[in-house]
């Protein structure tokens, strides 16, 4: 028997100088003495070398494992020769066909010398020696062992021992040159090129030889140095320039300005999709011959197991042919390795510079959108084009490729199926096109399923954003529960979606396994009935292996097509947004830098409107003329049109007729402050270059120079997403520093004052307004009446109209509407007055001075934290094991799911193999009828599909178990999250999380997970029956297994950190684009739209090379995994031709060889699944790291409930109240004791910064006591649950806060009340006449944010609800500071009346609003400084006084003359 042959040791009595005197090359015995010679003279150099190195300065060399392990195996290999030797000495032993005792004497010095040269390398010429050495020995002594297999069919057991540790030190020998290990470099070399390297590292493809770019050896230095330490994102190469986005977007736009040019032709076309195709047409083409060459080699597979079966079954073998079909198979492995591989890098490639084009040209487009085509697109939804569509990109050139090769694939297997058996593979064709037609509505269902899944999750993330960006809304109102629910009613409704899709990949998976199996069975029944082709080995074989090669176009065709339209669709929302209507500049809109006209600012009969739909227009019959230097004021009641006249200056609002002219550069503060993440000091300058004295004078004129120094970093304090840890005053100055700084010609500054007391105020306009913008053209809204006097000219609006203009006297004594204006604030005046008759006028005169003089506003610590309060984000590093993946098993407890899987996996493996055995043991049974060997084929493999159908449906009850678990415990914890986790994080971390993070979760971890365990049993079982034929099989299978792994785990140390710095490059693309759509105007009107787009194109580069290097690297382990298993199959391929003429039956050959042409692909889609799975469960690592997040108290303490009716008096005491924002911060509130008694009106006050808004924060408990006590109604409110406290407070907050929805959605979330109290509520809070006006009343939207309402009105729906809540404790938080003077005497008049009984708390920048209050409290640096009657804080020098003084100068001086004279 040839096995009983193989595994007998042929022994070779061979003296090293009897086989080198008797030299015949042929014989084996001189062959090994050249082996054993060249060894003793390499191991004679290494040794000199060695001798040398000890005398000279030694080096260092790291011992890797492998070096030691596999020293190890040398030195048992030396201890055996030395071994057989020794007992050939005294056994005296001399047999010729025994080693002689000399032989065995130095072959163990050789392999003791293999040993030490593994242990000692001290130089890099030593290292160069040894790697040499071992390539040559293995090398040499391979071929020995070939030739042996080759002549006598048999081999040593020593001789395979040896050959396998040759392919271990051939290992070696790779890693000593720079592959799968880290080149270490001594520190003292690589320091002094770094400065250099920074600017100039790029990716190592630009300058690849042509065989670094074939083998993508060009990543090499990447992964060596991820495998050396974690990456960071620096270490990263740059892009090529071809690849960059600027140059990807240039090109898509040459093509889109050229297309067009043509659109008039065909109006139909998508330019979009038409541009990207004419821009990536030619790297396309041959990314199609590499798709191409992958088909072909695949297809001729079955022919070649065809040929290996007929050769077996031949009587004459000649091994030359057998050699020659081998070299076929290695050619076809090849080809088939080389060309998948740059076809699938190639074309992400190409996919990048398709998604980079198309997130900028969204970008670029969102910089040039009209008022009304923004409207259409909110942030949200420009989000998606780039997060969703545009990101899209990256994979469609793959999947357009797929589309068309399989096709060709399934066109040349019938081919190839007609070719093998003739006539009898067309009842085949039946059920192949049945179940092809199947899939085309399965696919048609999941890709119906998939598009109401993302319509699902785009409204849940819509109002996921709307959310935590007023999550201090919701906390103040306790209104967690209401919108938690909603957003996991949402999920509901996705969840409905996407258990529907999973359940449907369950069925698309039964039928692709099914399909072969039946058609196979056909095709087989289709031979014997026509009798078209034997039933025999090479028949049946091909036949299977042409299937299971259809098998992969008819399951891949409706999954292409899926994508494909997924894809148009994407193309088509893109193609919307391009093509919508951009600002228009030129249709009578003249603006122009240069200071040619002799106005500044001219509009002649302008008449513009906001809605086209709408029946009458914003603005109506504006005529202006503002000259250089003039000083306009624009005033009004809420809604007149202030805000949208300065819109018609910057062009923002769409124009129905007239011209508009604006000379000179413009400088723009919006109402509503527009911030970006970054430093302070990065929001001054706004992209200027540093002038360090234009830079302290802005800080100065902006009274930012005090907070700028308690932050604790100074001006390069971080602020948080959107201003959020900045106050409402602290952003208005940072937006007019930013204003001041840009030093423009013309400044159009909206209500910049409402946010700020009064003394800051009386500085701004002074100090700012007046003074450091002297010379400069200000068009200034404002409701303060009292800086009106100082002013050239005061437009006066109403109704959208200009109803008068002028100075101050001239409209004093001609118009109404002003009258009615100066006639509120005169009231407040007179109050105010009446408190103060003679303290005020006696400091009258020095008033003025104070408020000109004391620009050093006084500053708390408050927010002043040790450290940034934006953090880096945080990211693990390194290899976490195994535990993340233990995490979400555990968390979704899917223990039981998983074995269950991986059951119904190993049975499915079992019946598989079970039918092709049959099969092969079936066809050499003589009398064996076709029926029956049929007919036991089909009842074994037919229930092997319903297992498949088990497996994919508990992984889909797996995920779905995993995803709701993870998303309803993050829900829970982020709702559940104090203040400060907001105010500290970007809404862009938590988005991230629950869109991106949370869809890896949802469709790819759960398959990623049964996949990875389940492949193995496929591998295993490949492997045993190839081992089952072919023993010796082994001794390349094993090491290939091993190296794999290596190769595997090396790859993973880089690709790991790649995915990890990844999740942090795309949370800034996204922020970045929402930042820019809310600040869109002010980026147009400081003319920045070019800077911020070369900032995107950097972000969008940033995020792109990891996407880029992570998939080289990918292709680069696969290719590499690739070769080491096509070794196995060569290897068995070889050894079934090697073996003698009958020793294998035909059965077994075709049963080996068609499992061995899957291992290669079983092997890499293990790998590519493995090394998935271990990117994907970072976003479980992602998400995990929110879950357990430090948590509020609890909403409800059972034991612990106050009565229904408390609080019933409404009496405040706070005890030593202490307050810190963190543990080890500083104090923020120090110490405070006071009381507010039942029913009394206080007023808090103090300057901007002091701790007032803080104080009501700890009133809340948004933040907790540090030390003391706020006791309400005799209870601690530190004892009480969350929920049961802020239900019974109310609140108007100081940014006013809508959501989406309708009117009635706005005042009353929970539905706890009636039209008719809504209706009260709103004729309260004077909106009910404009409401009222409105077609669907009470369901009139609110769009995004509240953006279709004024910020006055958006104050007014905030009062609404307190005056539906009627709660005893009220707290009005700076509540009326966007709104006017006259409005602002109506709502406190209301308040009175309505909150009689109740205890109001205000805080106030306005001193009326407070001077008719019970008692007031001052509070400076977080110290109560003073609480008394405000009448008796009058009448000292107390710090209220000077604060009355302070607002008397700044409006008394003003206006009081002028008041006198309108009284007469």
């Amino acid at each position: 028997m040839y096995l009983s042959r193989l595994i007998q040791p042929v022994y070779f009595g061979d003296s090293l100088w009897i086989c080198l005197k008797d030299f015949d090359f042929t014989s084996f015995c001189s062959q090994r003495s050249i082996i054993d010679t060249a060894n003793l003279l390499f191991a004679c150099v290494f040794y000199t070398c060695v001798i040398i190195s000890l005398i000279r300065t030694s080096g260092r060399f790291r011992k890797s494992w492998i070096f030691l392990l596999v020293s190890i195996f040398c030195s048992i290999i030396s201890i055996a020769f030395y071994s057989i030797g020794l007992w050939n000495i005294i056994a005296k032993t001399g047999s010729s066909k025994q080693l002689s005792w000399s032989s065995c004497i130095v072959r163990g010095f050789i392999w003791t010398s293999l040993t030490v040269s593994l242990l000692v390398q001290r130089h890099k010429w030593i290292i160069i020696l040894n790697s040499f050495w071992w390539i040559c020995s293995f090398l040499l002594v391979s071929s020995l062992n070939i030739e042996i297999l080759f002549r006598e069919h048999a081999i040593e057991i020593l001789d395979t021992a040896q050959w396998l540790v040759h392919f271990l030190l051939l290992f070696c020998a790779f890693q000593n040159r720079g592959y799968f290990v880290s080149q270490s470099v001594p520190e003292s070399l690589s320091e002094p090129l770094l400065a250099e390297e920074i600017d100039t590292k790029q990716t190592g493809l630009g300058h690849a030889s042509f065989l670094s770019k074939l083998t993508f050896s060009w990543v090499n230095p990447l992964l060596s140095l991820g495998y050396s330490k974690p990456l960071a994102l620096e270490d990263i190469p740059f892009l090529l320039s071809e690849d960059e986005a600027d140059l990807a977007y240039q090109n898509f736009m040459h093509a889109w300005e050229s297309l067009a040019r043509e659109r008039s032709k065909h109006n139909t076309k998508n330019l979009v999709l038409w541009s990207v195709f004419r821009t990536h047409l030619k790297e396309n083409i041959l990314i199609a011959f590499y798709a191409f060459l992958r088909t072909i080699a695949v297809t001729v597979s079955p022919l070649i197991l065809y040929a290996f079966v007929n050769y077996s079954n031949s009587g004459d073998t000649d091994l030359k042919q057998g050699l020659s079909i081998v070299g076929f198979l290695i050619l076809a492995k090849v080809v088939d390795s080389l060309s998948q591989r740059h076809w699938f890098f190639d074309s992400r490639r190409s996919g990048l510079k398709m998604r980079s084009a198309l997130m900028v040209a969204v970008y670029s487009q969102q910089l040039k959108l009209s008022s009304s085509a923004r409207r259409r697109h909110s942030t949200g939804e420009i989000e998606n084009y780039i997060a969703v569509d545009a990101y899209r990109m990256g994979e469609f050139p793959w999947w357009f490729h797929v589309s068309w090769t399989c096709p060709v694939q399934l066109v040349l297997s019938i081919g190839i199926l007609f070719g093998v058996v003739g006539v009898g593979a067309l009842p085949g064709l039946v059920p192949l096109l049945i179940c092809g037609l199947i899939n085309v509505p399965f696919a048609k269902i999941q890709q119906n399923c998939m598009a109401r899944f993302m319509i699902s999750q785009d409204e849940r993330l819509r109002s996921t954003s709307e959310i935590l960006n007023s999550m201090k809304i919701i906390k103040l109102q306790s209104w967690e529960d209401k919108f938690k629910n909603l957003v996991e009613n949402l999920r509901a409704n996705e969840i409905i979606w996407l258990s529907k899709t999973q359940i449907m990949k369950a069925y698309s998976s039964f039928l692709y396994w099914m399909s072969p199996t039946i058609v196979s069975a056909v095709v087989f029944i289709g031979c014997a009935l026509f009798n078209s082709a034997p039933l025999n080995a090479g028949t049946i074989f091909t036949v299977l292996v042409t299937l299971r090669n259809l098998s992969e176009p008819v399951r891949m065709i409706p999954e292409a097509l899926s994508t494909m339209i997924q894809v148009k669709v994407s193309f088509d929302r893109l193609n919307a947004i391009l093509l919508d209507e951009e600002l228009d500049s030129s249709d009578g809109n003249l603006r122009t830098i240069s200071r040619s006209s002799v106005n500044a600012v001219e509009i002649q009969d302008g008449n513009f409107i906001w809605d086209h739909e709408s029946v009458s227009p914003t603005l109506r019959d504006v005529n202006l003329e503002i000259k250089w230097g003039q000083k306009i004021a624009v005033c009004g009641p809420v809604g007149a049109g202030k805000s949208s006249l300065l819109y018609a200056v910057l062009g923002e609002i769409p124009k129905i007729s007239g011209t508009v002219n604006v000379s000179g550069t413009i400088a723009y503060v919006s109402q509503t402050s527009w911030i970006q993440s970054g430093t302070v000091q990065d929001n001054i300058l706004f992209g200027k270059p540093m002038d360090k004295i234009r830079y302290e004078n802005a800080i100065k004129v902006c009274a930012l120079d005090k907070d700028i120094k308690d932050f604790s970093h100074g001006d390069l304090t971080e602020i948080g997403q959107r201003g959020i840890n900045m106050n409402g005053g602290q952003k208005q100055r940072i937006q007019l520093a930013r204003a001041v700084y840009n030093d423009a010609d013309i400044y159009l500054l909206d209500d910049p004052f409402s946010a700020v007391d009064a003394h800051t105020a009386a500085i701004l306009f002074n100090d700012c307004v007046m003074t450091a913008l002297r010379e400069k053209t200000v068009i200034l809204v404002t409701h303060q009446v009292e800086f009106l006097s100082e002013v050239d000219k005061i437009l006066v609006m109403e109704s959208g109209k200009v109803t008068q203009s002028g100075n101050y006297e001239n409209l004093l004594t001609t118009g109404t509407a002003f009258e009615q204006l100066v006639s509120a604030h005169k009231e407040s005046i007179l109050e105010l007055d009446q408190k103060n008759e003679n303290k005020t006028r006696t400091e009258e005169s020095q008033g003025f001075y104070l408020a000109k003089k004391q620009s050093e506003v006084e500053i708390s610590n408050e927010g002043k934290l040790g450290v940034q309060l934006t953090q880096e984000e945080e990211k693990e590093i390194g290899d976490v094991g195994w535990k993340t993946f233990r995490d979400y098993i555990s968390f979704s407890r899917g223990s039981l799911m998983l074995c269950w899987i991986i059951l119904a996996q190993s049975v499915f493996v079992a019946l598989q193999t079970a039918s092709t055995f049959w099969l092969a043991l079936g066809v050499e049974v003589p009398n064996l009828s076709s029926a029956t060997l049929i007919g036991v084929y089909s009842l074994i493999s037919f229930p092997s599909s319903v297992f498949v159908y088990l497996r994919s449906l508990f992984t889909a009850y797996l995920g779905l178990r995993g995803s709701a678990a993870f998303f309803s415990s993050f829900t829970t914890a982020i709702f559940n999250a104090p203040m400060l986790f907001f105010d500290s994080t970007p809404v862009g971390r938590i988005l991230t999380r629950v869109s991106s993070d949370l869809s890896i979760l949802d469709f790819d971890i759960p398959f990623s997970i049964t996949f990875v365990a389940s492949i193995p049993i496929e591998i295993v079982t490949i492997i045993g029956i190839m081992v089952f034929v072919t023993w010796q099989v082994l001794i390349v299978a094993v090491p290939a297994m091993v190296a794999s792994k290596y190769v595997q785990g090396y790859y993973q140390a880089s690709a790991r950190e790649l995915i990890r710095i990844n999740g942090t490059t795309k949370a800034p693309v996204m922020n970045f684009a929402s930042e820019t759509s809310l600040g869109v105007v002010t980026i147009r009107a400081f003319n920045m739209a070019d800077r911020f787009f070369k900032k995107y194109l950097k972000l969008v580069d940033t995020d792109a090379t990891l996407f880029f290097h992570s998939n080289v690297a990918m292709e680069w382990l696969l290719l590499r995994i690739e070769a080491l298993q096509n070794l196995t199959v060569i290897t068995a391929a070889l050894l079934l031709i090697l073996a003698p003429q009958g020793y294998v039956s035909p059965g077994l050959v075709g049963l080996s060889l068609s499992y061995a042409f899957t291992l290669t692909g079983a092997q890499i889609f293990w790998t590519r699944w493995y090394c998935n799975l271990l990117n994907y469960i970072i976003s479980v690592e992602r998400i995990k790291q929110f879950i357990h997040l430090p948590a509020e108290p609890p909403a409800i303490v059972k034991d612990n409930r106050p009565p229904s009716s408390w609080p019933s008096k409404g009496r405040i005491d706070l005890q030593a109240l202490e307050i810190r924002y963190r543990p080890n911060a500083p104090l923020v509130l120090k110490g405070i004791t006071c009381t507010f008694k039942e029913g009394s009106r206080v007023g808090v006050v103090g300057r901007t910064g002091s701790g007032k808004s803080t104080l009501i924060s700890a009133l809340f408990r948004l933040v907790e006591p540090a030390n003391g006590d706020i006791v309400i109604d005799g209870i601690n409110i530190c004892s009480m649950g969350l929920k049961d406290l802020r239900m019974k407070l109310s609140i108007i907050p100081q940014e006013p806060t809508l959501f989406k929805g309708s009117i009635r959605t706005n005042l009353d979330p929970l539905g706890l009340y009636s039209d008719d109290d809504i209706w009260k509520a709103l004729e309260k809070c004077q909106l009910k006449e404009t409401i009222s006006r409105l077609p669907n009343l009470l369901d009139s939207s609110v769009s995004d944010e509240g953006g279709n309402w004024s910020l006055g009105q958006r104050q007014l729906f905030c009062l609404g609800r307190v005056l539906l809540k009627r709660n005893r404790i009220l707290v009005l938080d700076e509540a009326t500071a966007s709104i006017d003077s006259a409005t602002d005497v109506i709502l406190q008049r209301i308040i009175r009346q309505e909150f009689a009984e109740c205890t109001v708390i205000t805080v106030a920048h306005r001193v009326p609003t407070v001077i008719d209050s019970d008692m007031v409290m001052v509070l400076s640096y977080g110290k109560l400084v003073e609480y008394d009657e405000p009448s008796k804080l009058m009448e000292t020098n107390s710090s209220f006084s000077k604060l009355v003084a302070e607002y008397w100068s700044s409006c008394g001086k003003n206006s009081s003359s002028n008041i006198s004279r309108l009284q007469h």
